[in-house]
């Protein structure tokens, strides 16, 4: 006979202690015949009664009223939930692993995640942390920010229509109903958030795996179950957080639909049918801890048995328990199989065997490439490397590595985030340009899904992909050297080997701390904690995973990248990598006026824009800051030393006779001494070095003018910059 809406309404809710919205659960059941409802655990240990019973009673509820029920689980715990009695006839129950999901569909999965990363705030998500017992943020690690986000991510990837969690997990649940609101997706998840049992003993707010007198284990003899409810906290009269009335209520009562005590007293036995009249003769006195503990013990042992059972003649179920009895005497954190679910291993056991693998992998391609550049010495490849850098990490480790290995490979990368400055522009074509004249592979990373975790172009990452594609296209015209280069677009690569990547990511992230990561954030010019978004924490641990990623040898990035390219050194030390990678921090070129120590994109006068024309180059230079006799933190003679004599090897100042006449300078050195002097004026330099600048750029600007391609190229990033 076919339910009415109305039974399946009143089992359904049943299962929750709370609903998010009622209204909305009828009006779900009324339209839809098989709701789907998403249930999760973290397979990582022991199972108590509450995750062993009570979800099957909530399970075969949810079936009984027509839903299909999605979990995430870990194999001795399904073995479990077969011999309590969940039904999994009928297809209603599928168990599916989060690791498999995941990294069969990673393009599905992780954009979700990182668009909800990307809209919440640091602090929002941290409020979420209780669903893994943590609370103080000093103590969080990456990998904990990581969590609530792919929880959250969790229920749209599966397509739930119903969380059906404990109410530990109401505030991930209720973050997910946020997003939506912030999507403007109508259809909500809808919330049903059981009741979360205590712990056996006074004080014991829930279970905990931890503490095995807390609880009541699937796996618990007879004789242990009898010695735990004897010493359970059960006060005489009161029933509030009376953990012995609580088993009864939401274990023994929906079981057997009855509870029978065997009195000593005059009154002998009786049975109850209904938690009131058990509470009322409890709290009367009618009913003493001493006539209910004997009972709910016995009651227990009854659930309890079929279980043993099952693993004690069942071999398969046997040599499974076995296997689990030795994780938890070995308390190998460190141990990964089939049956261990990987979300549990980024909370706290490490991903070891698959990062190690790919590192073995890296340091075994490391040694074995052939690639020669036998016309240069060591010596004279170590000094055109060395000669990008302001700082080396470390120099005896760079010459090593020029020695060894004919074609080292170079990391870089940029978020396709607006416009080009000079800087990003030239510098790094001069940059590229060396290191692969010094036998090197350059493999620059285009950070599209970076950007939109940065929220740039409004986290559009069409409009980001094609100022990507600008950006490539003002590079090539600048005169960068693409034979030994490659351009990776992080998207792409990433998705299409999520096996590869997430789980460095993740290993990085359970590694460090949060105050540890959130020294890196500067890499995307925010410092205000409270103003983080979860993405921004995302951000260090994939760029510090980019570097393994791509195998790189040598990290060539600004110092402002410094920060995550000593995490990336660290965790090496973490993981006993020998190889760590090189890190060469080029300059940063300060803006052109007084006080900016960086260019900014946002502020059009701080630099020279590769697109710029000639008229706004010399009105730029012109206005830049530039005081006589002053080098240091004189943004004219920086140009001058990072751009122009690496571009052109020499630089010509042309003045009138009486001023000193036409000079060409080879070095700086020179230049320098002049100026400090007094020999050579900001009146006759800048005139010089905006023509010098307008030299370089001229290629560019006929290359957008009269190529087609690259003129409509130019044309939608002008849509795209404008907008946003």
């Amino acid at each position: 006979m076919r339910m009415s809406v109305e039974e399946r309404f009143r089992i359904v809710r049943s299962i929750g202690e709370e609903c998010i919205q009622e209204d909305e659960l009828w009006n779900l059941l009324t339209k839809k015949p098989h709701p789907i409802c998403y249930d999760g655990f973290e397979p990582s240990g022991r199972m108590h009664i509450a995750q062993g019973i009570m979800k099957t009673i909530n399970v075969n509820k949810l079936t009984s009223a027509g839903c299909k029920l999605h979990q995430t689980v870990g194999r001795y715990l399904i073995e479990v939930w077969k011999a309590a009695g969940m039904n999994l006839e009928g297809g209603n129950v599928e168990f599916l692993w989060s690791s498999e999901e995941i990294m069969s569909r990673p393009h599905e999965y992780w954009p979700i995640v990182t668009d909800i990363a990307r809209r919440n705030k640091l602090p929002r998500i941290t409020r979420c942390c209780q669903i893994m017992g943590r609370k103080e943020q000093d103590e969080l690690t990456g990998g904990q920010i990581f969590y609530p986000c792919m929880q959250c991510a969790d229920i749209f990837f599966l397509k739930a229509d119903i969380c059906q969690l404990g109410m530990d997990q109401r505030k991930v649940n209720v973050l997910a109903r946020e997003y939506c609101d912030d999507i403007k997706r109508k259809n909500k998840p809808i919330i049903l958030s059981h009741h979360m049992l205590p712990g056996l003993l006074e004080g014991q707010e829930k279970m905990a795996k931890s503490n095995p007198n807390s609880a009541i284990f699937m796996e618990d003899e007879e004789a242990v179950v009898n010695l735990k409810i004897q010493n359970t906290y059960c006060p005489p009269n009161f029933v509030d957080r009376n953990p012995c009335l609580e088993y009864i209520k939401y274990i023994v009562l929906p079981w057997f639909k009855e509870f029978k005590v065997e009195q000593k007293t005059k009154n002998g036995e009786k049975t109850y049918t209904s938690f009131d009249e058990i509470s009322a003769d409890y709290v009367k006195g009618d009913l003493q801890p001493a006539d209910i503990k004997p009972a709910l013990a016995k009651a227990l042992n009854r659930i309890l048995q079929p279980v043993r059972d099952h693993f004690k003649n069942d071999e398969t179920a046997k040599a499974l328990f076995q296997a689990v009895k030795g994780f938890e005497a070995a308390k190998l954190p460190n141990h990964i199989s089939n049956e261990q679910d990987k979300r549990s291993l980024l909370m706290e056991n490490p991903i070891e065997k698959e990062v190690e693998s790919l590192f073995l992998k890296a340091e075994d391609e490391s040694a074995s490439s052939n690639s020669s550049n036998a016309q240069m010495s060591v010596e004279e490849r170590f000094r055109i490397v060395r000669s990008i850098g302001e700082e080396c990490i470390q120099e005896e480790e760079l010459l090593n590595l020029l020695t060894k290995k004919p074609q080292p490979i170079c990391y870089d990368g940029f978020e396709p985030s607006g416009r080009m400055h000079i800087a990003q522009g030239v510098m790094k074509t001069i940059n590229v340009n060396k290191l692969t004249s010094a036998g090197c592979k350059v493999k620059i990373w285009i950070a599209d899904w970076f950007a939109q975790l940065n929220n740039k172009m409004g986290g559009d990452l069409n409009k980001i992909q094609v100022v990507g594609r600008y950006l490539i296209e003002i590079w090539k015209a600048t005169g960068m050297n693409l034979e030994n280069v490659e351009f990776i677009w992080s998207s792409e690569e990433i998705n299409s080997r999520a096996h590869e990547y997430w789980p460095i990511v993740m290993d990085i992230a359970r590694r460090n701390k949060l105050p540890r990561i959130m020294r890196c954030c500067q890499i995307m010019g925010r410092t205000d904690q409270d103003e983080l978004t979860a993405a921004q924490i995302f951000y260090p641990c994939m760029q510090c995973a980019d570097i393994f990623f791509l195998k790189a040898d040598i990290c060539q990035l600004g110092m402002d990248q410094r920060k995550v390219n000593v995490l990336a050194r660290e965790y090496c030390d973490d993981t006993k990598r020998k190889n760590k990678p090189i890190i060469l921090s080029h300059h940063m070129l300060p803006g052109l006026l007084q006080g900016q120590e960086k260019m900014s994109k946002s502020d059009p006068n701080s630099a020279i824009f590769m697109e710029d024309e000639e008229a706004d180059v010399n009105s730029k230079i012109k206005k830049s800051y530039c005081p006589p006799n002053i080098v240091d933190g004189n943004p004219c003679l920086e140009y001058l030393k990072y751009v122009v004599f690496p571009w052109f090897n020499e630089f010509k100042v042309e003045r009138k006779a009486e001023n000193g006449g036409e000079k060409t300078f080879t070095t700086f050195e020179e230049l320098v001494s002049d100026y400090e002097k007094g020999d050579l004026h900001p009146a006759d330099l800048k005139p010089a070095l905006s023509k010098a600048l307008n030299r370089i750029l001229q290629p560019v600007r006929d290359h957008f003018k009269n190529d087609e391609n690259a003129k409509a190229l130019l044309k939608r990033v002008k849509v795209c910059t404008f907008l946003y």
